[in-house]
């Protein structure tokens, strides 16, 4: 499978840009059959040598422009946001992200992902602080009574740098993913892509963490996490959403 593909630009204007900063990737190890009816019919789940993986990510958001030549949305300036992931493919080619769930701190953005790029987005009360005596603290809450209860509360700290994620990794597999499916609410599959440099990439270590977004989301995640990396960031283009073109 091409996996350095979809890291190139695709031709043409973006539709917006955003820029994502301070990453943490936290992963754990899934049964595939525990994952397959939560991913729709048209993608598979995505393995490294064998093995699924869920992942949450929580980072903040600045700067969410609808163009790189417009200001940046007034309300959606800055925020936080966790993802709940894991990786697919069409029938092996295009390799990209899943997503259970979204959290983030604006409405606005939760609307406006919700109603243009169909993504599960949830309001949330959200914080993040800066690094005391080197630890990082991170909690969000989902806000709305509605939805099911779902709760993070992180504290990690940055660890050294690591080399440039290389293709065969395990590494390159969890973080460098340019292309996300989605299913519009009449059931069509949909893809989108997204272009960025490649994520300079650092260890991480959390040293506690409570969680039930993963719970919430339908998944039986284990205590053990597979993986704990962390980026400073990168500077996004969105690109629209177009149908998912699948093998029949």
């Amino acid at each position: 499978m091409d996996r350095l593909d979809p890291g190139r630009r695709p031709q043409g204007p973006c539709v917006g840009t955003q820029k994502w900063r301070s990453l943490l990737f936290v992963h754990w190890i899934v049964s595939p059959d525990a994952l397959r009816p939560l991913v729709p019919a048209g993608l598979e789940i995505d393995l490294f040598e064998g093995k699924a993986y869920v992942g949450l990510v929580a980072f903040e958001m600045h700067d969410v422009r609808p163009s790189r030549w417009l200001p940046p949305v007034p309300t959606a300036r800055r925020f936080e946001e966790v993802n709940v992931r894991t990786y697919v493919h069409a029938g092996g080619r295009d390799p990209g992200i899943w997503f259970f769930s979204l959290e983030a701190s604006s409405a606005l953005a939760v609307l406006g992902a919700r109603a243009f790029y169909h993504l599960p987005y949830y309001w949330a009360r959200m914080s993040t602080g800066p690094a005391h005596e080197g630890i990082v603290g991170y909690a969000s809450e989902r806000r709305w009574e509605s939805d099911v209860p779902a709760k993070l509360d992180v504290r990690y700290e940055v660890g050294d740098p690591l080399d440039a994620p290389r293709d065969g990794t395990l590494e390159h597999f969890l973080v460098e993913r340019y292309y996300l499916y989605a299913r519009a609410d009449g059931g069509a599959l949909l893809r989108g892509q997204v272009h960025h440099t490649p994520y300079p990439v650092q260890r991480a270590r959390v040293v506690e963490m409570q969680e039930s977004i993963v719970a919430a989301d339908g998944i039986a995640r284990p205590e053990q996490r597979a993986s704990e990396l962390w980026s400073p960031g990168v500077d996004v283009e969105i690109f629209g959403l177009e149908k998912a073109p699948l093998r029949p």
